[in-house]
């Protein structure tokens, strides 16, 4: 379950950046995950509370922004949504793609006090 790692580098971050804005604590975290990002929702809502246990994070209020995938046909430039990386482009069923969108992992802000 690599979503503990995550939840991890998410309150290294915070911790961070808490410490130069001279802040003691977060009260809102918001955070943009694509959906083809390879990070499981429920599993990261699990581990969430044991990441953030006696940290900047304990008290936040966590906001997840969710991207959907995009991608563009590199054969006949159709931009099209993907849920899957291996999606086929719906107009010439090609599979090569460029990904535009979805594999966004990034603390967006952080409201601190």
């Amino acid at each position: 379950m690599h979503e503990l790692s995550i939840a991890m580098g998410i309150v290294k971050i915070a911790e961070d950046e808490t410490r130069k804005a001279r802040a003691s604590k977060v009260e809102v975290i918001e955070l943009e995950i694509g959906t083809l990002a390879g990070i499981e929702f429920d599993a990261l809502e699990f581990v969430w509370p044991a990441a953030v246990k006696g940290t900047v994070l304990e008290a936040a209020e966590k906001r997840i922004d969710v991207i959907p995938g995009k991608a563009q046909c590199m054969d006949c430039d159709t931009p099209f949504d993907v849920t899957r990386l291996y999606d086929a482009c719906p107009t010439c069923h090609s599979n090569l793609k460029a990904i535009v969108q979805g594999k966004e992992l990034r603390v967006k802000a952080l409201e601190v006090v």
